[in-house]
């Protein structure tokens, strides 16, 4: 009897126990961590987890704006259930300094929870050197170096394990990759990389944060001044133009869109949410969580 008593009076107090044990595993499991913030002359961005065991790695910065919270959201989602056996992959988004209070607020949110943004110390604007800022950033506010760099648009969908295939027999230095302009032509030193989503290795990243070429020539077109950069510097002797793995939704371009097919790598000016869903459901994206259950 007096067992029996002891027992029910330390009841309570092991059930506490075995709760906050719970609660402290899961704590421990969450993406919410202390965070080191590195800051620079033109940004500031989280320091990065530690590098896989993979072939390569490669950063994806998408360019965007700091109110797009649902879109953030949404290529979350999106890229957060793919992956690649080759490669280590980060994806970031990227936008200029914050201007309203909410956003200060809002945004301090998604960096302590998700650890994936990079504030350029610029204003937001499409052809005044947003792109050059975050180049020319990286290589003084990354952790660490990656093989490859990428600069894409909020607008396209990355199919992450084709573009790490397509990587990996290229070369690690002095490679310029994408969608060469013009749309007819496949060759790829003929001019310079489509904005939808373009990918230059780091040692190139490096130069253009250290060289005066990139520094003089801001204001403009600012794929096309990458490409008049890399002319200028002598650089990215190296190239590799992805067509036709690489395209507008059909229909939304006629120059540069065609059906949708199994090679994809990226497909571009994604504005609607029934051309998102017609391109999750023809890679069959969706089927992961049918077949998990």
């Amino acid at each position: 009897m007096r067992r029996r008593q002891l027992f029910l009076v330390a009841l309570p107090s092991l059930f506490l126990f075995f709760f906050f044990l719970h609660f402290f595993f899961i704590l421990s499991n969450v993406h919410v961590k202390s965070t080191l913030i590195a800051k620079s002359k033109n940004a500031i961005t989280i320091c990065e987890t530690p590098l896989q065991h993979k072939q390569f790695s490669l950063l994806i910065g998408i360019l965007t704006r700091p109110d797009n919270y649902d879109r953030r959201h949404f290529l979350r989602l999106i890229y957060g259930i793919q992956s690649s056996p080759l490669a280590h992959i980060d994806v970031k988004f990227v936008f200029c300094n914050l201007i309203k209070p909410e956003q200060r607020v809002l945004i301090a949110l998604e960096i302590l929870r998700f650890n994936d943004i990079i504030i350029l110390n610029c204003t937001e604007n499409m052809n005044n050197g947003k792109t050059y800022t975050y180049f020319s950033s990286l290589p003084r506010i990354l952790s660490r170096p990656y093989d490859y760099i990428m600069k894409a648009d909020d607008d396209v969908f990355i199919r992450l394990a084709p573009l790490a295939l397509s990587l990996e027999p290229l070369p690690r230095l002095d490679l310029y990759y994408g969608f060469v302009i013009p749309c007819t032509s496949m060759n790829p030193h003929v001019d310079y990389m489509s904005g939808m989503g373009f990918l230059l290795s780091g040692d190139i990243v490096e130069w253009i944060g250290n060289s005066n070429i990139p520094e003089n020539n801001t204001n403009g077109p600012e794929d096309k001044l990458v490409g008049k950069w890399l002319k200028m510097g002598n650089k990215a002797k190296n190239r590799f133009s992805n067509k036709p793995a690489m395209y507008d939704y059909p229909g939304t371009n006629g120059r540069y869109s065609h059906e949708l097919i199994p090679e994809t790598v990226a497909v571009h000016r994604l504005k609607r949410w029934d051309q998102w869903s017609k391109v999750l459901e023809f890679f069959n994206v969706s089927s992961m969580i049918y077949t998990r259950n």
